[in-house]
């Protein structure tokens, strides 16, 4: 299965069934997003413009038919209307195509399930993989296939252009998501933060391929370490179980599930066509097989954040790292609402702390029982210190730790990361950062932290609420060896 996937992200050649001389239009959008790709030496496949009305679309040449392009064709672009889809793939069958990406609306998210029905048959009598209809399609930052049909970017008067619709840089994470406009609000939201992605797909009704078999396939992809999902039903509850309980033990996989509520439902049914099932019985099916459920985007990009870029928890026990003392409250709470230990430290650690206050390292009145509070008079000095320490506790699991980066003694916040973040990487213990503000300075801190693959928040419960899913992949990770 995941084999016959491989021509949606990294085909020889593609051909825009519908492209477009219209800017406006979808199928113009499409094939120009693939012609600069190209010619930025980001796609190495050939281009195709189907459309019998025109000679030339783009400086490409036009072909009335994908039965008259003088090449193979192993992927298609289909953005026609809905009532000439079954047609179009009947030819893309004769030609021999082996994967199409059905843009085109008018399905069964409106009713027409016939319509859609006559697309699958026409698909299965050619052997032709069919991602949608009704969908964004796919975005690979490696090979640098684009089938998104929203513009990068909007005109305003005066000629001026904004980033519109951004794709984010090459990263660890792949998205799979069955509503297309929240997952371009995803790629909107990574490229702001940073976040780096390796495929993103937009699969719709999935009237072919579904979640499973993507999962399924980016579980031998080796750019993608973290897949995060936006589900509103699963067809196959029992094929995504098993898949996803094999993937789960070798990578983490984040699922938002919308349709909780009846009101939630109704909606997902008139969107994609999605019954959405009891979420009782979602909820314990993801906890069997290992995947993280989480309820808002903010925490899915927080949780898959934290999946990229550290290690898995040993267990629950956390120790908390501050220069204030109420950030250290607030993030202690959270981690006791959530099942996590703030741990009592080993009687070693007790000691050294006790020694690096005789030595004057650490302020007389510096907190060392956890939370360890370092104060106002904090140090990258202090802060460094007391994190080896605590990175080498046998009894602490991992460390949440926060950074109040206004204090006098931390002057360089550029010496700060750096130092922090090179201590974290010799231990195999996960890190996760709370950088409170919207100052230049605590975004340069969470970036620069986030560069050097530690994740970095701006509250301390969301800092908490990233290390539980460390903690949860963990057990599992556990559990699955067992």
């Amino acid at each position: 299965m995941p084999a016959s996937l491989g021509c949606f992200f990294n085909p020889k050649s593609v051909a825009v069934i519908g492209a477009s001389r219209d800017p406006q239009k979808p199928g113009h959008v499409i094939l120009k997003n693939l012609i600069e790709n190209k010619r930025a030496g980001r796609l190495k496949a050939e281009i195709y413009p189907v459309n019998p009305h025109a000679e030339r679309i783009l400086g490409l040449k036009a072909y009335s038919s994908i039965k008259v392009v003088p090449a193979d064709v192993e992927c298609a672009v289909v953005v026609v209307p809905a009532h000439l889809v079954p047609d179009v793939l009947d030819e893309c069958g004769e030609k021999g195509v082996k994967a199409a990406i059905v843009i085109s609306s008018g399905f069964s998210e409106i009713g027409n399930v016939r319509l859609e029905e006559r697309l699958l048959i026409t698909a299965k009598k050619y052997g032709i993989r069919v991602i949608g209809p009704n969908c964004l399609g796919i975005y690979d930052a490696y090979t640098g296939l684009d089938t998104i049909f929203l513009p990068y970017f909007k005109e305003l008067r005066g000629g001026r252009r904004l980033i519109s619709a951004p794709r984010p840089p090459k990263g660890p994470i792949s998205m799979i998501t069955q509503s297309g406009a929240l997952g371009n609000a995803a790629l909107d939201y990574m490229s702001g933060e940073g976040i780096g992605i390796s495929k993103f797909v937009s699969y719709g009704n999935k009237v072919d391929v579904d979640e499973s078999d993507l999962i399924e396939y980016l579980n031998e992809d080796e750019s993608t370490k973290v897949i995060i999902m936006y589900v509103e039903n699963i067809s196959d509850g029992r094929k995504f179980m098993k898949v996803a309980r094999k993937v789960s033990a070798r990578k983490p996989i984040v699922v938002l599930k919308a349709g909780r509520t009846q009101a939630g439902a109704r909606a997902a049914a008139s969107h994609t066509a999605a019954l959405a099932g009891s979420d009782v019985i979602y909820e314990a099916a993801f906890k069997q097989c290992g995947v993280i459920r989480v309820y808002d985007m903010e925490e899915m990009f927080d949780v898959s954040k934290a999946l990229a870029y550290q290690p898995p928890a040993r267990g629950r026990r956390v120790a908390i790292l501050t220069d204030g003392g109420g950030a250290g409250v607030l993030a202690a709470d959270m981690c006791e609402l959530l099942g996590l230990e703030v741990t009592d430290l080993s009687e070693r650690t007790k000691v050294e702390f006790e020694r690096l206050k005789k030595q004057g390292i650490l302020a007389e009145f510096a907190v060392t029982s956890n939370p360890i509070d370092l104060t106002g008079s904090a140090t990258t000095e202090m802060y460094e210190e007391s994190l080896e320490l605590l990175l080498e506790d046998p009894k602490v699991d991992g460390v949440v730790l926060i950074a109040l980066h206004h204090v006098p003694g931390i002057p360089d916040i550029e010496d700060f990361v750096t130092r922090l973040a090179s201590i974290v990487k010799q231990h195999r213990k996960p890190v996760t950062v709370c950088v409170i503000g919207g100052s230049e300075a605590a975004m340069f801190l969470r970036r620069g932290f986030e560069e050097k693959g530690v994740p970095a928040y701006v509250s301390p419960e969301r800092a908490v609420r990233a290390f539980k899913a460390l903690v949860m992949h963990g057990e599992y990770l556990r559990r699955a060896k067992s």
